[in-house]
């Protein structure tokens, strides 16, 4: 019982600050309840502000300020901006509550990632992200670090502590951009291995926790980790997808979620170009959930990005529904969970490659072997056999580059 009760005082407890533009501030502070429940803290309550006209200052004025310290008089709690806010808000902010710790929305997300990192790449792309995020934030000999304290936002994955010099910060982001570019060379000879092999690839992306691993683990019998909590899955994960005894690789990304801080998005570009490198995307939306606002998040976030790939709309979790009326024309609905649909996805993929592909068979005279092996990267070749004069081969073509074997198709 006392390591119980020791635990519950060990959980951070988090004050929301959720400022009003527009009509999904609601929207916005469940979304914020639940990152909190991602990252392993409580939610300690929501402060909801309209914001009229932006304090440069502290954001939300010393109006709101002085109604959110009484509120918190006394209270061990960490305080939440649901926003994004400057290094000198975060510690005016902080000052007027008494010193408590202040958070916004990109440290806690950050602080998601830093938690569910698992290979090297992803933790050496969490502490690169925080270290840029924290750089700006140090001013003489740590101020801002002093006003954190312990907790959330203050570790992530390799750390020992966070350096407060700011040369020896700028040493290590240099080396960690170092590292991840050699990483980015060597997937990319994965990549151009893998087009010259003619793999086909298909990518599951997505807002987050629409429940793309779970779909992955169905369809591939894979053992990715799955849960119902926001980033749960952060690193990227490939796997061979056979269908009817087609093969492709199926990826799993990191989810999207919507007003990402550009510098999350710059930070993971790597880990997200399996969604731009793709023949086809699988776009996994939450049918019960703001199906639209999660497609416009990912198809925004994908033209940031600077992708622009085939794509389906995958509606999951939709096993109880009755009404299909307001969702995308052409959405494949599915419950990954249960098994729902799988047939009809599966053969929606396979449909959407036989109009992309092309069964041929190609005659290559042995004379002009010289001029089809520059061809031979665009070609899926299945079976080889040596006749008198030439090689015949049966292949699978990308219909774009079927002009370029004219001279060879039988």
């Amino acid at each position: 019982m006392e390591e119980i009760q020791k635990e519950q005082q060990e959980i951070e407890k988090i004050f929301i600050i959720q400022p009003q533009f527009g009509n999904d501030h609601k929207a916005l502070a469940e979304e914020a309840v639940s990152l909190i429940e991602s990252v392993g803290a409580a939610h300690a309550g929501t402060y909801f502000t309209e914001i009229r006209e932006i304090n440069p200052a502290t954001f939300i004025g010393s109006g709101h300020l002085g109604k959110i310290r009484e509120r918190l008089s006394g209270l061990p709690v960490t305080v939440l901006f649901n926003g994004e806010l400057s290094p000198s808000q975060t510690l005016n902010i902080s000052s007027a509550l008494d010193g408590k710790k202040v958070i916004d929305r990109t440290t806690l997300i950050l602080a998601i990632f830093a938690k569910n990192a698992k290979t090297s790449e992803g933790k050496l792309q969490v502490e690169l992200a925080q270290l840029k995020y924290m750089y700006p934030r140090l001013k003489g000999k740590g101020e801002a670090l002093s006003r954190l304290g312990g907790g959330i936002g203050t570790r992530g994955p390799g750390e020992t502590k966070l350096e407060t010099d700011r040369r020896r910060i700028r040493a290590r982001i240099s080396a960690l951009e170092k590292r991840l570019q050699g990483l980015k060379q060597r997937r990319t000879l994965v990549q151009e291995r893998r087009e010259k092999q003619a793999v086909r690839t298909i990518a599951l992306i997505g807002y987050t926790n629409t429940g793309k691993s779970t779909l992955l683990n169905l369809l591939t019998d894979a053992d990715v980790y799955a849960q119902d909590k926001l980033f749960a899955t952060l690193d990227t994960t490939t796997r061979k997808l056979t269908i009817d005894g087609s093969e492709f690789l199926l990826t799993d990304t990191v989810g999207f979620l919507r007003n990402l801080p550009h510098s999350l998005i710059s930070a993971f570009h790597s880990t997200l170009e399996s969604a731009l490198q793709c023949d086809l995307a699988l776009i996994v939306c939450d049918a019960r959930g703001d199906h639209t606002m999660q497609l416009e998040t990912t198809l925004s976030t994908l033209r940031e990005l600077g992708g622009e790939v085939p794509y389906l709309i995958v509606m999951n979790k939709s096993e109880d529904l009755t009404d299909f009326d307001g969702y995308p024309q052409g959405s494949i609905f599915i419950s990954a969970k249960y098994g729902i649909g799988i047939g009809t996805l599966k053969n929606e993929i396979l449909r959407f490659f036989s109009n992309e592909w092309a069964d041929v068979v190609l005659q290559i005279p042995y004379t002009r072997m010289a001029d089809y092996t520059p061809l031979k990267k665009y070609a899926d070749e299945l079976h080889f056999a040596y006749e008198d004069d030439g090689v015949q081969i049966k292949a699978r073509i990308p219909r774009i580059h079927l002009q370029r074997f004219s001279a060879f198709l039988h």
